[in-house]
This record gives C-alpha cells, sequence and structure tokens, in this order.
C-alpha cells in the first residue's frame, strides 16, 4: 500500500497515533473487502449470439402486472442466464429513456427468468439482464405451471404465488452441494394399513407405480404417523417421489421421526419454519436438486418442488393452519387436488374426522374412502358420555361447581390409571360472561361488545376496553353473572384445588406440549394445543361444548366435531377403560357422530344440506370487502357471470380493540361491508377470472380506495 493510499485510509484522526494503532488501521483496511458494485446497465454490451431475449416474470404482485417481460441478455451473462434463475432487472423506464436503441434507467427489482427466446414480440428497444443473481435453477416448468393454475383459481398475481413457493436465497445453502439420491428402498410391510378395508390394497397400488386417489377416515390412536410413512415408503419403492402436508411442527416432527425409524436417515426432508432460512433453504435445495425424493412440511411445503411426484397425501384439511393468510390465500387442500390432477399421481387426504369437501370427493366419484369396519372402530375407540342442559339442571354439584357429577367421576377413576385430558374451548382466565339467570350474553352499555372478568375481578369490555362497573341483564334483571366460556388458565387452577395431590399442566397459545408422561395428571389445553400422553390417556373431559356449536359460522358444527375427535382420538380404547365425557346437548347431530364416532357419516348429511341450500363446497363463492362506496363501484364494474347470485352487502365486525388485526378485517377507526358472489359448480374459473379482471383495471388506474377480494371465504356466516 502505498504511502498516500494509507493517508487516505487513516485520515487526520490517524495522525500522531502510535505506531501500533498505525498497524491496527492499515492491517484491518488490507482485510476489508471491496465494495461491492452495483448492477451494470451494460450500456453498448454485445448481446448473447444465440437466444438473445429472456422472457422474465418480475416480482411485482399486483394484478394489471401480472405477465411476462422480455429483456434483452448480455454475452458476459449468458452462461448463467438460464431458465428458472433469479435475475434483477431495472423496471420502470419509459420510451423516452432509450439510448443507442437499449432502454435504460429504472429502480432495480428481483425477478425469475422464465425462458430464452430468439426474438421478442415487443417492437420497442429492450433493457437488458441487470444481473443473474444466482446461477441455481429454483423455478422449474412444473413449479410455474402449477403457480399459475393456483394464481388463476384464486384471482391473485403469478409473483404473489412464487413468493410462497420459492424460498429467499441463502448464499451459503447454495453454495454446499447436496449428497447423491439413494436407491428406491424395498416395499414396506401393511403393518397397521392392515386395519382398513382396502389399506394393503392402496399400498400394493403405490408400490407398483399406480395412482390411487383416497380421502381416508383415520382410527383413533398414534398410529396415524406411522401409516403415512408406510404410505412415503411404498411411493420411493416405486421410484416416484411423495410429498406429505401437515397442520403444524408438532405433526410434522412426528411423522418425521416414523419416516426416519422406517427407511432411516438421509431419504426425505423435513420443510418447517422452526427450520430456521438457511436450513430450510437447503433442504429445499436437495428437494429441488432430486437428491430427496420424499418431503414432510407444514403449510409452505405445498409448493415443494419434489421431482417424478408420486403421491401427495394431506392430513387433518379441516384444520385453519392450511389456509395461507398471504395473498392470494391458497389453502393446502386446493393445491394438493390440483397437483394430483397436473402430475398425474396419487392422492391421500385423511384424518381422525371428516370434512364436506373430502365427502364431496368420495361421492363425486373423483376419491375412494380408506376407512375401517364398524368392528374395528369400536375396538379402537373410547366410550364417549354425555352431559346435556337436563343433565346439568338435575345435578346439584352443577350449579355449585363448574363441572357435574359425570365429570368428577371420569376424572377420579382415569386419574387412578393415568393422565386425564381437560379441553376447554378457550384460553385464558374468564373470557366471556352471562347473566346467572337466564344465560344472556353480558354486553357493553356503549358498544355492545362482550364483557370479559379479567384476573382481579372487574368487568372489561372486550371491544372498547371500557370497565363495566354496575352491570345488570337487561333480559331478566338479575345482577349475577356466570362464566359463560371459562379459560384454560381458570380451569386449571379449579382443578388444581379439586385434586390437590395431582399436578396439573397446561397446554395452550402461551405454551404447547408435545407430550406429557403416562403418570397420573391433569393436562389442561385448549383445542389444537392437545399434547400427546405415553401409553393414551385414561379419560378426557370436553368442557363447555355449546360455546363451540354456537358460533354464527357455516361450519362450526363441522369443526366442533373435529376438535372433539381430535381430542378423543388421544385417549385410550374402550376395552382398556378410556372415557370421553362431552359436556353439550346429546341431541345435537355433532354430539350424536362423536358417541357414534361416525365422522363421515355427519359429513355426508352436512354435505347434502348444503347441496339444497346453495351453500359451499358445491357452490363457489368470493368475497368482496371494502368501504361501502369502494364495494358498490368494484360491483358495479365486475362484468359477472351471468349465473352469479349476489348476497349483501353486509356490514363487517370491527376486530377488537387493542388486539392484533384478524385477516380479512377492517383498519382502525374504518367500517367496511362484505359481498358475498356465488355462483354453481363448474363456474368458479369464470367467476375468479371475473373479479381478477376487474381488480386488475381498478389498480391501473389508481387513486381508488382498496377493495379486497378472497375466493372460498374460510368464514362466511
Amino acid at each position: 500500500m502505498s504511502s498516500e493510499n494509507g493517508q487516505g485510509d487513516g485520515g487526520a484522526a490517524a495522525e500522531g497515533a502510535p505506531p501500533e494503532q498505525l498497524a491496527l488501521i492499515r492491517e484491518s483496511v488490507r482485510q476489508a473487502k471491496a465494495p461491492r458494485a452495483k448492477p451494470r446497465t451494460w450500456r453498448g454490451a454485445a448481446l448473447a449470439e444465440e437466444l438473445p431475449v429472456a422472457r422474465v416474470l418480475v416480482d411485482k404482485g399486483v394484478l394489471h402486472l401480472d405477465r411476462y417481460f422480455d429483456y434483452a441478455v448480455p454475452a458476459e451473462l449468458d452462461a448463467d442466464a438460464r431458465p428458472g434463475v433469479r435475475v434483477r432487472v431495472r423496471f420502470g423506464a419509459g420510451r423516452g429513456r432509450v439510448r443507442d436503441g437499449r432502454r435504460e434507467g429504472g429502480g432495480l427489482i428481483d425477478g425469475f427468468l422464465v425462458e430464452r427466446l430468439a426474438a421478442s414480440d415487443y417492437s420497442g428497444p429492450l433493457a437488458a439482464l441487470a444481473q443473474v443473481v444466482s446461477p441455481e435453477p429454483v423455478l422449474s416448468e412444473e413449479l410455474l405451471g402449477l403457480a399459475r393454475a393456483v394464481a388463476d383459481r384464486y384471482a391473485g398475481s403469478l409473483a404473489d404465488v412464487l413468493q410462497l413457493a420459492v424460498p429467499p436465497r441463502n448464499a451459503r445453502a447454495e453454495q454446499r452441494p447436496s449428497p447423491p439420491p439413494l436407491p428406491p428402498p424395498a416395499p414396506p410391510e401393511a403393518g397397521s394399513w392392515s386395519r382398513y378395508e382396502r389399506g394393503g390394497a392402496f399400498l400394493e397400488s403405490l408400490a407398483s407405480g399406480g395412482a390411487p386417489r383416497a380421502v381416508w377416515n383415520a382410527l383413533p390412536g398414534p398410529e396415524w404417523s406411522e401409516e403415512l410413512a408406510r404410505a412415503v415408503a411404498a411411493t420411493l419403492a416405486s421410484g416416484r417421489g411423495a410429498l406429505v402436508v401437515v397442520p403444524d411442527g408438532r405433526a410434522a416432527a412426528r411423522v418425521d421421526a416414523a419416516l426416519t425409524a422406517l427407511l432411516g436417515e438421509g431419504r426425505h426432508a423435513l420443510l418447517t419454519a422452526d427450520a430456521g432460512p438457511e436450513k430450510r433453504y437447503r433442504e429445499w435445495l436437495a428437494v429441488r436438486r432430486g437428491s430427496v425424493r420424499a418431503v414432510v412440511g407444514t403449510r409452505a411445503a405445498m409448493f415443494a418442488p419434489v421431482q417424478d411426484l408420486g403421491l401427495v397425501a394431506l392430513w387433518d384439511d379441516g384444520d385453519d393452519s392450511h389456509s395461507e393468510q398471504h395473498a392470494p390465500q391458497p389453502h393446502a387442500r386446493e393445491v394438493l387436488l390440483l397437483r394430483a390432477a397436473q402430475d398425474k399421481c396419487a392422492f391421500l387426504m385423511g384424518g381422525w374426522s371428516c370434512t364436506v369437501e373430502g365427502a364431496q370427493l368420495v361421492e363425486s366419484g373423483w376419491a375412494r374412502p380408506l376407512v375401517a369396519a364398524r368392528e374395528q372402530v369400536r375396538h379402537s375407540a373410547p366410550l364417549v358420555r354425555t352431559v346435556g342442559d337436563q343433565d346439568l339442571a338435575r345435578d346439584e354439584a352443577a350449579r355449585a361447581a363448574r363441572l357435574p357429577t359425570l365429570a368428577w367421576q371420569a376424572v377420579r377413576e382415569g386419574l387412578r390409571h393415568g393422565p386425564v385430558l381437560v379441553q376447554v374451548p378457550r384460553r385464558g382466565y374468564v373470557p366471556r360472561m352471562a347473566c346467572a339467570q337466564c344465560r344472556a350474553a353480558a354486553r357493553c352499555r356503549h358498544c355492545s361488545g362482550p364483557l370479559e372478568a379479567r384476573d382481579g375481578g372487574a368487568l372489561w369490555c372486550g371491544w372498547c376496553g371500557r370497565e363495566e362497573g354496575a352491570w345488570h341483564c337487561p333480559e331478566c334483571g338479575s345482577f349475577r353473572l356466570r362464566a359463560q366460556v371459562v379459560g384454560a388458565r381458570r380451569t386449571a387452577e379449579e382443578l388444581g384445588r379439586a385434586f390437590p395431590a395431582v399436578p396439573v399442566r397446561t397446554s395452550g397459545r402461551e405454551q404447547v406440549l408435545d407430550t406429557v408422561p403416562g403418570q397420573p395428571a391433569l393436562v389442561v389445553s385448549t383445542p389444537g394445543a392437545e399434547p400427546v400422553a405415553e401409553g393414551g390417556y385414561a379419560a378426557a373431559l370436553l368442557l363447555d361444548g355449546w360455546a363451540m356449536l354456537g358460533r354464527p359460522d357455516l361450519r362450526a358444527g363441522e369443526d366442533a366435531l373435529r376438535r372433539w375427535i381430535a381430542a378423543a382420538a388421544l385417549v385410550r380404547p374402550s376395552g382398556e377403560g378410556g372415557t370421553v365425557v362431552v359436556v353439550a346437548e346429546p341431541t345435537l347431530r355433532p354430539v350424536q357422530a362423536l358417541v357414534r364416532w361416525d365422522p363421515v357419516g355427519h359429513a355426508v348429511r352436512e354435505l347434502a344440506e348444503r347441496a339444497e341450500l346453495g351453500f359451499p363446497p358445491v357452490s363457489r363463492m368470493a368475497a368482496v370487502s371494502g368501504t361501502g362506496e369502494a364495494v358498490a363501484a368494484f360491483l358495479r364494474a365486475v362484468e359477472l357471470p351471468p349465473e352469479a347470485q349476489l348476497l349483501g352487502p353486509v356490514p363487517v365486525p370491527a376486530g377488537p380493540a387493542g388486539r392484533p388485526r384478524r385477516p380479512g378485517a377492517p383498519p382502525p377507526g374504518e367500517e367496511w361491508e362484505r359481498a358475498l358472489l356465488r355462483v354453481p359448480p363448474g363456474k368458479g374459473a369464470a367467476l375468479a377470472t371475473a373479479l381478477k379482471t376487474a381488480q386488475a383495471a381498478r389498480m391501473a388506474r389508481g387513486g381508488e380506495e382498496a377493495v379486497r377480494v378472497r375466493i372460498d371465504p374460510p368464514d362466511i356466516g
């Protein structure tokens, strides 16, 4: 380094410094990396001799730019500019910014190179590719076709779907080579699949290269993860790949452990958010490169680029976690159905319960039922007992305390043999209050919001946050309150006082337990957070069942039954003393389905009723939300299919004050309306196209209030 450079680097601050400090400064300058150069404009650079045009999908998730753009390929980028790689381009320069026949200017933006062409159909000058971010091809033709199909189905943009499908780049993970692929394993034994009427035949079809499609009603117990692993192993034995999507990381860990125990290490990849960006991208690259042929993961894994796909499997499709909250909000079930049709591969949708969508797939003949005989169901399921309103009215213990006598007896008996599960619909202490005499919901006098009891005993409004000190029931005049839905923490306190010698554990949003020991204990959990007990629970209490059944939602009964069965499936069989007590009216259809352990029959009856009323999934629906003026203007502009029916608009309830905004809820201080659009079967694509066209035109004009469009809204009231 010259003296001039040394003075320039050290500056006046280094003048007069000790020799050791000067040496340290100079050494740090020598080791400093050169500043990273910005992507070049390739002004006057020669173009590639062959296929000098690159068709690029820019990462702009706006509907009116949902198309490809052509760019020139400089000769220096010719080798790396292959279809599927990430690139950076300059976007937004108009025709007035042209120099030497080359468009220049515009901001740098990421994108994907889709294909190379010999000529462009664009008549104007082309800008050049600014940079090839990485020579690693991450966007295959199959993944691009799937992303386009998902974007069209959900009236979204291709760029938004690819943001969900392709994880962010990690350079360190990209530089590491993937291991060589392992040879196909031997076909597995039927194992616990032999408990089902066609279970062995299903595995044989997968192992022989077939593409069976089945809706699987799994028997209660922990064997479901091993059965999924055997289905994956049978597919791998045929030389094809397999993809399994589960609702959460706990379920993914169980399937991961089952696959490792069955096939060993290195045959599958685990794609979950808990792995971290580097490890997750490394696993994703191993799948993309063909080193791994099987994938287990949560919602984002529905786009995993498995090569030669032979099976897509989905566990518990009714879980809310399968519905993506980012635009265009696809559901994992629908994405896997598209993949099964696109790749002509096998399809398996399973769960302890059965959704209406699953019943529709079977009724249409697209899939076959995969169920066990009734004798096997009765042998595997626990005994289910009910406590209704009449039982509570005759029960002195239920009036004095929260739990009826039958529930206390089940707890005492269960604690003699193992842990007891208590499912509570809400977390916290006392989330909702009601009149103790007539059970009318306690409402705020200012905004009609629900009143809640905090830890100190004071009443607060769950919407406006005001304190209520002198409440009385407007229906009967009573001044006494009762807990409408008691939270998990309050329930744990009550049970702890009733059984002081028994440990009480809670599992919910703050802390979700994966497993609990097989020793006697009380486990209080919210729905979906139930831990697995070693050897199964001796008993289970399903409290406040009417709170889940009373939700003003089309899927209230189906969802309540699914959550009850998910908890009851963790209990030991009736032959081993397993007992489930559900506090709900026994004459209701979901309760009867739980007692008989017949979720398929419940789903079939629900499907028949929805067919008569024209509700999803028999019909296709879309929701348009926004301010009243914006929704009205959008509905006037959209050219709907002739068969479309308009329902509404109706006001959208505002979210509770001080709580995170729910997806689809209006911003604080705004009053929104929502209109539902319904079309008969076969017209869903036309409805999505019409909505996408109208939304693209609205965004292109600019300056108009935003309108939110969602295909297949999960909650329609």
